[in-house]
């Protein structure tokens, strides 16, 4: 398993594995597969390009399929920029129970501890997700909060697990 930086050359298989998730969990996503589909590999190139306090990583296997993708953002604004976030987390099917999460998330908490001066990572989960939750509180996040109803898709309503990881 390699894990790594995305690049815009990787935008075409980044996006496959997107909209991949965003149909096999839609629930899981505050996007959805209807106004990612519209997206131009333009646009997909820029979210991807790697910027200071800003990365997407991905996982592939050993025959260079990219199976897992995670993206850490770092606040900007003065007040809030000792936090970054996680989103975007997904691990194809086919990858799921071979620890390609926790591989992802290791290297993006590893890479995140460089930011000068952040303090916290945050993500917020599905709370009926209970394999993420775990995978999460594996490596020390814990849930400091649950926003009731975060998400609403086809007429059902999520509630969310606000996780926080100090560094």
């Amino acid at each position: 398993m390699n894990v790594r930086i995305l690049q815009g050359s990787d935008a075409r298989l980044y996006q496959e594995l997107r909209l991949s998730a965003l149909i096999t969990n839609p629930e899981a996503f505050g996007s959805t597969y209807e106004s990612e589909v519209k997206l131009s590999l333009e646009t997909v190139i820029e979210r991807l390009v790697p910027a200071k306090g800003k990365f997407v990583l991905g996982a592939f296997d050993g025959s260079g399929l990219l199976v897992g993708i995670v993206t850490f953002v770092r606040e900007n604004n003065l007040k809030f920029a000792h936090k970054g976030n996680v989103f975007g987390m997904y691990v194809a099917p086919e990858g799921r129970g071979r620890g390609i999460g926790k591989l992802l998330m290791a290297e993006l908490i590893s890479k995140a501890k460089n930011c000068d001066g952040l303090e916290q990572i945050n993500l917020t989960v599905v709370s009926e997700n209970d394999s993420a939750k775990k995978l999460y509180k594996s490596l020390e996040f814990e849930v400091y909060g649950v926003e009731q109803n975060a998400l609403k898709y086809n007429g059902q309503y999520f509630d969310e697990d606000l996780m926080v990881l100090k560094v």
